[in-house]
């Protein structure tokens, strides 16, 4: 693969260039720069900008509305964005669940829902981790039973990422006890309006509200809303979760992050000496960059191979794994960089309006939330211990 841009690629690259520094509202920047949380309506504004200007679904085949970008077109959005400050798109709607609607859903799924997602009426979550079924996904046991032109929907699900600010839910609920528990899974959309669902919030360690509990009552789901086949969800899933770990990688994100980590190394000293210059900083850093840069090459290459119509392989675990970890690398770096500035939290500074003084540098404050909130990512979408089992059996055999 040749890393180096084509003229196209860096006309490209200008092209988005332009649209960030027109169209990225500066207050939106500033607050995903400096960190602070986001609102509903901070996603929504930026949703429908990128919508407006055709970037939203770029990344769909045209056969869907979208500009079927390549790897190199997508890595070049992504990076520029970060760098720019711009807030990443709520992926649950438009970079997972769509994918599944355009291999799997029937021709009626895709014209009534497709539209929506890019429209903004309506916000998906996912609804796959149960307490007990995590990495271990085919064990769920949330139900659905068929009674005559409904499915009747009971069990629970957790860890639901900004439930409480959707109106839909696609769901893996399970059909049939007999067999292998993969065999008994189906996929289905629920409204979550819909009497008997309950959304209640679990505070993560940084004191945001992302992550709920959704449980549901006799839910009434009609059987219109199943997508594919009933008993074959197992195989949606796998591809959906495939388009999910490639984008947990967040290439974008670690090299806004490791940027970040520079400003702080020249900026706090070590001995009257920029921290920058001190060698065991510096080694340590560089192993991350070119473990980076490395990743960076392996993303592409994925993101290729799935545009040219190759199955996800042991390829998606490998870049999971690697992204998560060196996220949390540079958490912990950046950390370490900061010394005792890094150990007092507040976490009221998050939120826009906080006006007290801060405790040290002005970018102090975010690194231990950032540090509390990525432990999370080597577990979710199946956890790195998981992932290196699919590995190990795909690639070696065992």
């Amino acid at each position: 693969m040749d890393l180096n841009y084509t003229s196209e690629e860096l006309d490209f690259q200008q092209e988005i260039r332009g649209f960030f520094a027109e169209k990225l509202p500066e207050s939106l920047s500033a607050k995903v720069k400096s960190k602070k949380r986001l609102t509903k309506a901070d996603c929504e504004t930026w949703h429908a900008i990128l919508n407006d200007a055709g970037y939203l679904n770029a990344h769909w085949p045209e056969a869907f509305g979208g500009k079927s970008w390549n790897a190199i077109q997508r890595d070049i959005f992504d990076v520029e964005g970060s760098a720019f400050g711009a807030p990443r798109v709520v992926p649950f709607g438009v970079n997972m669940l769509a994918p599944v609607l355009m291999a799997f859903g029937s021709e009626q799924q895709q014209q009534h829902y497709l539209p929506r997602i890019l429209d903004g009426t309506d916000w998906w979550c996912q609804g796959y981790s149960e307490p007990g079924s995590g990495s271990d996904l085919a064990s769920l046991k949330m139900s659905a039973v068929r009674e005559g032109d409904h499915y009747v929907l009971n069990g629970q699900k957790t860890w639901t990422t900004l439930g409480q600010y959707a109106n839909w839910i696609f769901c893996l609920v399970r059909t049939a006890k007999e067999g292998k528990p993969q065999q008994g899974i189906s996929f289905i959309l629920v409204d979550m309006d819909t009497p008997g669902v309950e959304v209640r919030p679990i505070i993560l360690l940084e004191g945001t509200h992302e992550v709920n509990e959704v449980w549901f009552t006799d839910v009434k789901v009609p059987v219109e809303n199943l997508v594919g086949e009933e008993n074959k969800g197992w195989t949606y899933a796998k591809y959906l979760l495939a388009h999910e770990r490639s984008g947990i990688a967040g290439v974008g994100d670690a090299l806004a992050g490791i940027e970040h980590l520079k400003h702080i190394a020249r900026d706090q000293k070590t001995d009257g000496r920029p921290l920058a210059e001190d060698p065991l900083f510096s080694a340590r850093l560089a192993e991350i960059e070119i473990d980076l840069s490395a990743m960076r090459t392996t993303n592409m290459r994925i993101m290729q191979a799935a545009a040219d119509g190759a199955p996800p392989g042991p390829e998606v675990s490998m870049l999971k794994i690697k992204g998560t970890v060196l996220r949390q690398s540079i958490n912990d770096l950046t950390r370490r960089a900061l010394g005792p500035y890094a150990m007092p939290f507040v976490s009221e500074a998050l939120d826009v309006g906080f006006n007290e003084e801060p405790i040290g540098p002005d970018y102090a404050n975010p690194v231990s939330a950032d540090y509390f909130n990525h432990r999370k990512t080597s577990i979710y979408g199946g956890s790195n211990e998981i992932q290196r089992n699919i590995i190990s059996k795909m690639m070696m055999g065992l």
